[in-house]
């Protein structure tokens, strides 16, 4: 590997204990030793990516989908494990055959059978969509190693331990922000309804819930407190493409038939036909998730045994960039659709007028 401080190509025999032996600084990540095969630098460069260049900030979640993408693809640790398997269980076999010796034939067969399960696994990809690690192991184990090296996260990289709470006003100290367009509860208003941590502090760090007067929750049940019943409001559901989140926004607009709700979700199709958005596979769903599908009549039958066995791609695999952007179009466009001043403007043309310029 390359030492991220001295830029030297190092030997395993070379970096004991994640210690440079050239120039005897210590590193966080060695590939030899970390289930994704990690390196410090790696990591910064996908980061870089991420945040282009420190220009937006993103979370470990979101760090965590871009370094796993390849082991999310069908792994090549069945077919490698199966190939030494099978030499191993070859050569064995035939000196038991040539010297007689039982206890060797019998060891090569057992390989070989062994060699055999993992061709098989290889082949109906059972590793397929699965992460080598999840991503609480990625933040709390090795986001830990790094801050343990560096003092902090990755440039730009923000943790996601917490759901963002609504940030304070200057003038009260409680609430959000002072100058942010009024939504309190019973006086309808935005709500982005976000599942989940790492997507709504990636929203919350970029301003959109300040700039744009929207509350972030994280389940239905937190709706009626910041709607209420006495004036519609507008909830935007973000999802990720999976079962549970397709069903989701149905359910809040069975639950919640006062309110507009615009899914601002992934479709079921997210993935298709784009390299780095890997699908990821999870728990199988529950009757109750796939009963909501099927009553929409919304998805095909191909596409709901896809879900039905838990495929899906999470929104953490949207770059911060498209995010953010895919969010705000969003709220803008439905400020405009409820709030009569915006409307007005918006049809005799102010909301696209060019920026500077005069009469």
């Amino acid at each position: 590997m390359i030492c991220p401080h001295c830029e030297q190509s190092l030997l395993r025999k070379e970096r004991p204990g994640n210690v440079c032996g050239k120039c005897g600084r210590r590193y966080a990540l060695d590939p030899k030793t970390n289930p994704l095969r990690l390196n410090d630098l790696r990591v910064r460069r996908v980061a870089a990516k991420l945040t282009e260049e420190g220009r937006l900030r993103c979370t470990t979640g979101q760090l965590w989908y871009a370094l796993s993408r390849k082991s999310l693809k069908d792994s090549d640790a069945e077919t490698g494990c199966g190939g030494v398997a099978a030499l191993f269980g070859l050569v064995l076999g035939v000196v038991g055959l040539i010297s007689g010796a039982v206890l060797f034939a019998v060891l090569g067969g057992l390989l070989l059978v062994t060699a055999l399960g993992f061709l098989i696994a290889a082949a109906s990809g059972w590793r397929r969509g699965r992460a080598r690690v999840s991503r609480e192991y990625f933040r709390t184990e090795l986001m830990r190693q790094w801050t343990d090296v560096y003092g902090s996260l990755p440039p730009g990289v923000m943790s996601d331990r917490r759901y963002p709470s609504p940030r304070p006003s200057p003038r009260t100290g409680k609430g959000r922000a002072a100058d942010a367009p009024a939504s309190e509860p019973g006086s309808g208003g935005l709500v982005l309804l976000c599942p989940d941590p790492s997507v709504a502090v990636c929203i919350d760090a970029a301003g959109l819930p300040a700039r744009h007067g929207l509350r972030l929750v994280a389940t239905p049940d937190e709706l009626p407190a910041v709607l209420g019943p006495s004036s519609p409001g507008t909830v935007l559901v973000l999802h990720d493409a999976d079962a549970a989140g397709l069903a989701l926004a149905h359910r809040v607009r069975e639950a919640y038939p006062e309110h507009r709700v615009v899914d601002l979700g992934l479709p079921p199709d997210a993935g298709r036909d784009r390299p780095n958005a890997v699908p990821v596979r999870g728990e199988p769903p529950g009757d109750a998730v796939m009963d909501v599908l099927r009553r929409s009549g919304e998805y095909p039958p191909d596409q709901l045994k896809r879900l039905s066995k838990g495929w899906g791609l999470p929104l953490v695999a949207v770059p911060p960039a498209k995010l953010l952007a895919v969010v705000t179009r969003a709220v803008e466009r439905a400020g405009t659709a409820t709030d009569p001043e915006r409307r007005r403007a918006a049809s005799l043309g102010f909301m696209t007028w060019p920026g500077g310029g005069g009469g």
